[in-house]
């Protein structure tokens, strides 16, 4: 028995956090290198886990508790001091471990950078992959300030990939990135898009395959909902707006691993990282349903 509460999602201790028996396990990725505007979403991982330790373990939507099926919270991953390069190599080591061990992986970061070692570690297992971005900003950018590995870029790394990408809530991109789209057929859901009918949701499940990565940078979400963030940008979505979308993918595909990026936590306002706890236990709770 002890008298400390646990650095854990949900502050959650013995088998209910153990690696072994665990379905889900929280991947914490303090990497914060090419931010281009505000700094500090190396400090999104713990601000987010510590949020979750004030949600309620029962999911009032699902009508049970996604947490009897086991989450482990893994120790933060310290980037490489040496670059971008080597720590994504380390990330990708790690994430294929939790792939291989059967586990159902959300990172939480950090800046979207990580998002491309993450999916090619979950490719290792699922060759044939889609992914749901949630994202204000398109970030397929060849390079960016003198790297190909900016978080402006992670999603051009990923299309490198050849898997298909079906980007939601984006409302901002250069010239460069809109021919990119237009010859590699990716095509934007904006924020308009979403804010100006219900049609989207069904235009997104149609163009996904059947496994799906979901990678959600919080910008996507107005920042009305998400103030803490790096690059904030007008006219994203809304919480519900986000949870029908994940709920209608999880039910119809098969979402294997997801990421939650770009927290930047406002000292003494914790709006966005309780709205990004959610989305990761939402998420959580969306699987446990479906492997039902």
């Amino acid at each position: 028995m002890t008298d400390t509460m646990p650095h854990s999602f949900l502050a959650l201790s013995g088998k209910d956090a153990d690696y072994d028996r665990a379905r889900f396990a929280v991947l914490p990725l303090p990497y914060d290198a090419t931010t281009s505007f505000q700094v500090g979403t190396r400090n999104g991982p713990a601000a987010i886990i510590t949020a979750s330790q004030q949600l309620e373990e029962y999911d009032e939507e699902l009508k049970r508790e996604p947490f009897r099926e086991g989450i482990a919270t893994l120790p933060p991953l310290m980037p490489d001091a040496t670059g971008p390069e080597p720590t994504l190599k380390r990330i990708e080591r790690i994430a294929r471990k939790i792939v291989k061990d059967g586990k159902f992986m959300i990172a939480l970061g950090g800046e979207h950078t990580v998002s491309s070692a993450l999916v090619k570690a979950i490719r290792s297992k699922h060759k044939k992959l889609s992914v749901l971005q949630i994202d204000a900003h398109s970030d397929l950018r060849d390079t960016y300030m003198g790297t190909p590995y900016s978080h402006a870029c992670v999603m051009r790394r990923i299309a490198e990939m050849s898997v298909d990408i079906v980007p939601v809530g984006i409302r901002a991109y250069s010239g460069p990135e809109d021919r990119f789209m237009k010859d590699t057929g990716i095509t934007p859901i904006t924020g308009r898009m979403c804010n100006e009918s219900n049609d989207w949701i069904d235009d997104v499940v149609s163009r996904l395959g059947d496994t799906v990565y979901v990678t959600i940078d919080i910008d996507g979400f107005d920042p009305a909902y998400a103030p803490g963030t790096g690059t904030p940008e007008p006219g994203g979505i809304d919480y519900h707006q986000a949870i029908t979308l994940l709920r209608r993918v999880a039910e119809t595909k098969t979402i294997v691993a997801a990421d939650i990026v770009e927290v930047m936590p406002i000292p003494g306002q914790a709006v966005t990282e309780f709205l990004a706890a959610r989305l990761a236990y939402k998420i959580m709770g969306y699987v446990s349903v479906k492997r039902r």
